[in-house]
């Protein structure tokens, strides 16, 4: 581990970024050039004390999930999120975990969208980020290990997965993400994750395999959907996606027209947040 080099280096990233940059609001006379330590450390879901010590060439070395969080923080391109976690001792991530670095041009755009549902989702429906509108209407994503992470192995093996949708609009949404995992499997190969994915739900799911068969292919998401929420209730919502171009990960934004009783309703999730509807886990 090079203390200096990964100090120098934090430093320097901290310092190039606006809080404007990141979606943090700017504030009245700010005196510190770039991103203050504690904003970072927020972003990283870090203390302040433990990121200073590594900007002061004093901290532990950081874990690799430690620079993961960094990486995503200071907005670090591929090759600057590489080169920090070799001064930090580590190997630069393999292809596998690399795919869980959000790409800076997405993360760009998640930072602007405060009003409405958003989230990056890898191709196989992993949420690398959401903002606060996608986790009031979704729950906290991240409290999801192993299989789970993928939003397809829970829409299959966890039947409170489908109580976001109406009863009617679920068969369209097997037949969408068992196609959607098709896509990733023609586009990795049957080694890949997308493949490991492909087999375990083969042996999990009967309504899986049956559809797994049918080799239906597609990397969309549906234009218009009804979401159903414990407590507004039937929410609807336009969907748009856009797609690295690797087609690797995917921002996904929920808007609905203005004057409409889905805009209505959006808008109320915005204001009530979290507060009353953390217990709603999916």
């Amino acid at each position: 581990m090079d203390r200096a080099a990964l100090a120098d280096f934090l430093r320097s990233r901290r310092e190039a970024l606006r809080p404007e940059d990141t979606g943090l609001p700017a504030g009245p006379r700010r005196r510190a050039k770039g991103l203050r330590r504690e904003e970072v450390a927020s972003l990283a879901v870090m203390s302040t004390d433990y990121y200073t010590r590594l900007e002061q060439r004093r901290g532990p070395q950081p874990s690799e999930h430690m620079l993961a969080s960094l990486a995503r923080a200071l907005r670090l391109t591929a090759t600057e999120r590489d080169y920090l976690y070799r001064v930090a001792g580590h190997n630069a991530p393999t292809s596998l975990s690399a795919t869980t670095h959000v790409a800076p041009a997405l993360l760009r755009v998640l930072d602007r969208l405060d009003d409405t549902p958003a989230l990056v989702l890898t191709d196989l429906g992993e949420t690398l980020v959401q903002n606060r509108m996608a986790t009031a209407l979704f729950g906290d994503a991240s409290r999801h290990t192993g299989p789970a992470r993928s939003g397809i192995y829970r829409w299959f093996t966890d039947p409170a997965e489908r109580s976001l949708y109406p009863e009617a609009d679920q068969e369209r949404q097997s037949r969408a993400q068992v196609a959607n995992l098709r896509a990733s499997y023609g586009l990795r190969g049957a080694r890949s994750r997308a493949g490991e994915l492909a087999r375990t739900l083969e042996r999990a799911s009967e309504e899986f395999a049956g559809l797994w068969a049918r080799h239906e292919v597609a990397q969309r998401f549906e234009d218009h959907k009804t979401l159903l929420h414990p407590e507004l209730g039937p929410i609807e919502v336009d969907c748009q996606a856009l797609f690295t171009e690797d087609q690797l990960q995917t921002l996904l934004v929920l808007t609905a027209p203005p004057r409409t009783e889905g805009h209505e309703k959006l808008r109320l999730l915005g204001v009530l947040g979290l507060d009353r509807f953390t217990g709603a886990d999916r």
